[in-house]
């Protein structure tokens, strides 16, 4: 019998303590970046439970690449909401971050702790390469995925040279290339015309209306204008009054208040994954804030991929260090942790934002050919900037020194050849031929980059 729209907002029979074994589950799981991670739940979700079916899951996920920030931990959120409403959102997308911050937290207290010793020093030079290897794996996927006419190779191309050679911010890249890719569609052009970025099942997959959630939209995912305001007014109070409070009362200048402001800037402005996000905080972190050094970034991008959750978690570490090297009048290592925590809040927090508030309305998104070709061409841009960060941590973890060219508009940081470290480039080749040759997933490339790196440093 079919299912009455008016039926109850949670009319699904699936339980929410067995729902939140199956976040918990999913946490436990996630693995190997946005790519994994969301397979993990197509399989958890629509294959094994059958809950969700399959054009709802994929509606969602081309929702959530829409939005700035992780998109994984977005779409658990947004699954949640699905099942249980607000509380279902807010315990999916919770527990999707909470292993990785944990553990990202313990191994930053090592790492500062203990970074001087010959078997932590050996562990993060082997996942330099692995993490090398592993970003040029990323781009070349995304790249086959994205690039599928010259048009949107040139609209990479572009986001190269703009990033690489004149150190145009990310945002300004982001919404250039949003801007060509929606009025070129809007002027007829079929070359941003392309699907959401993320390859199908090969089947139709489950029925939307042969899953316990069902084919018609729950009585909670209809938009309400009370709900908008609500949502609205809790989460930019949760998200902007720590910063608020940072601002007035420790002064711009202060530590802890440029770690909230930048990274509640990098939850705005940040589109295309957890790589491309890792370019703009690369860059602003790195050249513009000095809170941690280039080597370092590899060091925390090398937590972030060897532990549960999503990748721009490594942002925890850039606040980590950030702050327990300007702690003011707090012990370090409690400044540190302070500003992990508070990093965390404002890169996640954003997220269930987004999602409440437009989640309601994203069925209307479904079939606008505009804002397709806006994210098309958004894919695009990222792909030159994915390749610009592939650049950068191969300068940095490849040679001992670079050189800054300036003038004329440019900004270029370039190597120099005598200083290339033979080691790092024969673990960094080893790490591609596990990559790419061998096919070895990321947990064995890093485990086994690691293990040379401090069999390396051991004996050396």
């Amino acid at each position: 019998m079919a299912k009455s729209i008016e039926q109850p907002a949670v009319a699904h029979g699936i339980p929410f303590a067995e729902a939140v074994k199956v976040w918990l589950r999913v946490a436990a799981l996630s693995f190997g970046g946005p790519a994994g991670q969301i397979a993990v739940m197509h399989r958890i979700l629509v294959d094994e439970k059958k809950w969700i079916g399959e054009g709802r899951f994929l509606h969602a996920l081309n929702f959530c690449m829409l939005l700035p920030g992780p998109e994984a931990q977005q779409l658990t959120v947004y699954l949640g909401w699905l099942l249980h409403k607000t509380k279902g959102g807010l315990v999916a997308g919770t527990l999707f971050v909470l292993p990785g911050f944990l553990a990202i937290l313990a191994l930053s207290w090592i790492y500062v702790l203990f970074g001087d010793l010959a078997v932590i020093e050996g562990l993060f030079f082997g996942l330099k390469a692995a993490v090398l290897a592993i970003v040029v794996s990323a781009l070349v996927k995304i790249a086959s995925r994205a690039l599928q006419n010259n048009v949107l190779l040139a609209v990479a191309g572009l986001a190269f040279i703009a990033i690489f050679a004149f150190d145009v911010l990310f945002p300004l890249i982001v919404l250039g290339a949003g801007l060509i890719g929606y009025l070129g569609t809007k002027a007829g052009s079929a070359a941003f015309r392309l699907g959401g970025g993320h390859g199908g099942k090969g089947d139709a997959g489950l029925a939307d209306a042969d899953s316990a959630l069902g084919a018609v939209t729950p009585a909670h995912a209809r938009p309400s204008r009370g709900w908008t305001v609500r949502i609205a007014v809790i989460f930019l109070a949760l998200w902007l009054g720590p910063l608020v409070l940072l601002l007035v009362l420790a002064g711009a200048d202060d530590v802890f208040s440029q770690i909230a402001v930048f990274f509640s800037k990098m939850a705005v402005v940040t589109f295309g994954g957890a790589y491309a996000v890792l370019a703009y905080v690369a860059q602003e972190a790195v050249q513009n804030y000095g809170w941690l050094l280039p080597g370092e970034m590899l060091d925390g991008l090398g937590m972030a991929e060897t532990t549960p959750g999503p990748l721009i978690q490594v942002v925890q570490f850039v606040g980590f260090l950030g702050a327990y090297r300007d702690p003011g009048t707090l012990p370090p290592l409690l400044a540190a942790t302070i500003a992990a925590v508070l990093t965390t809040w404002v890169t996640f927090v954003p997220c269930f934002l987004w999602i409440f508030l437009g989640a309601p309305f994203s069925e209307r998104l479904r079939d606008n050919k505009a804002l397709s070709g806006a994210l098309s061409a958004i894919t695009a841009a990222v792909v030159g900037v994915i390749a610009n960060l592939a650049v950068w941590f191969a300068v940095h973890s490849l040679f001992a020194e670079v050189v800054q060219i300036e003038g004329f508009g440019l900004a270029l940081e370039l190597p120099v050849p005598g200083s290339l470290d033979p080691a790092a480039l024969t673990l960094t080749v080893l790490a591609l031929l596990a990559v790419f040759r061998f096919r070895l997933g990321t947990g064995w490339t890093l485990a086994g980059a690691a293990l040379l790196g401090m069999l390396w440093i051991g004996l050396s």
